[in-house]
């Protein structure tokens, strides 16, 4: 089924309005749900909503948004309140800075949505904003589900990617980690030398089309065996890794990596890749070896 516009209005840039729908780009459908039952009789529990002041069961027609301002004491918002803050956003994605693509950081991501005209007569400005901003990426604002989020918007392919972006103010800096502060600073040329050999023997062109959920599809197949009342036979659990001296780990990392190095998602190669990945493996065990 086609994904359903999740916002409608336009795209602006300076002067140039464009009017546009907004996709999800990603869906969590693949994802196992669980419903919570009771162990003994085996019926799905109910989540009441219950008012301890008035000790009885709320419907929801009873039910109100409340701000807390002190402790215990709420103001009222009501739906006609919410309607009435009007800002830009609402309506209008206004691009008001343009940098080079590769400027944002991952870090900062939060959702991926995908920007389409709306209607015919908006395809042509799309196409020409699209091309226009080969390389770049437009920041601006969007109000999504009841609140305003800063976003990225991107060209990809036909289209434009609109990424929803964390505040500044939400990011961690790394420097809060108490335990990165027992990490050096320098490491020693010869181990470092060594694990980039190591590291460029898994050199491959990126393609996430190969990995797959295994974890979700193990579970798939456990509730699969239950439905048809077959024994599950567990796999024997692998035994936690042994921290073992550098040196050795990254050499023995070399001299095996040819021959037994396993995909963490069962991807594959195509084989004129394969050889030649084969191959350059082989010269760097061959030169280490050297010496």
């Amino acid at each position: 089924m086609p994904p359903r516009p999740t916002w409608k209005g336009f795209l602006k840039v300076s002067l140039v309005n464009i009017p546009v729908k907004v996709f999800p780009a990603t869906e969590s459908a693949a994802a196992l749900s669980f419903n919570q039952l009771h162990a003994e009789c085996q019926t799905r529990i109910q989540q009441k909503r219950w008012c301890p002041h008035c000790e009885r069961e709320v419907s929801n027609s009873e039910l109100a948004k409340g701000y807390e301002f002190e402790k215990g004491r709420y103001v009222i918002v009501s739906e006609e309140d919410i309607q009435k803050v009007r800002v830009e956003s609402t309506r209008v994605i206004n691009l008001v800075q343009f940098a080079n693509a590769g400027d944002i950081d991952p870090l900062y991501v939060d959702r991926a949505y995908y920007l389409a005209p709306d209607g015919p007569m908006a395809a042509d400005a799309f196409a020409v904003m699209r091309e226009g901003m080969a390389g770049k990426a437009g920041i601006g604002k969007v109000a999504l589900y009841g609140r305003e989020y800063l976003v990225a918007i991107r060209p990809q392919k036909r289209g434009l990617v609109m990424y929803t972006l964390h505040h500044d103010a939400e990011i961690r800096s790394i420097d809060q980690i108490e335990e990165l502060g027992s990490v050096p600073s320098r490491v020693k040329p010869e181990e470092m030398k060594l694990a980039r050999q190591v590291i460029a023997t898994f050199d491959a062109a990126l393609n996430l089309k190969e990995y797959k959920d295994e974890y979700t599809e193990g579970l798939r197949q456990i509730i699969e065996a239950k439905i048809a009342g077959e024994e599950i036979v567990a796999p024997e659990p692998r035994e936690s890794p042994k921290v073992v001296d550098l040196m050795e780990a990254l050499r023995r990392s070399l001299d095996s990596v040819s021959t037994t190095r396993k995909k963490p998602a069962k991807a594959a190669l195509v084989p004129a890749r394969r050889s030649k990945v084969k191959e350059r493996r082989a010269n760097l065990v061959k030169k280490v070896a050297a010496g």
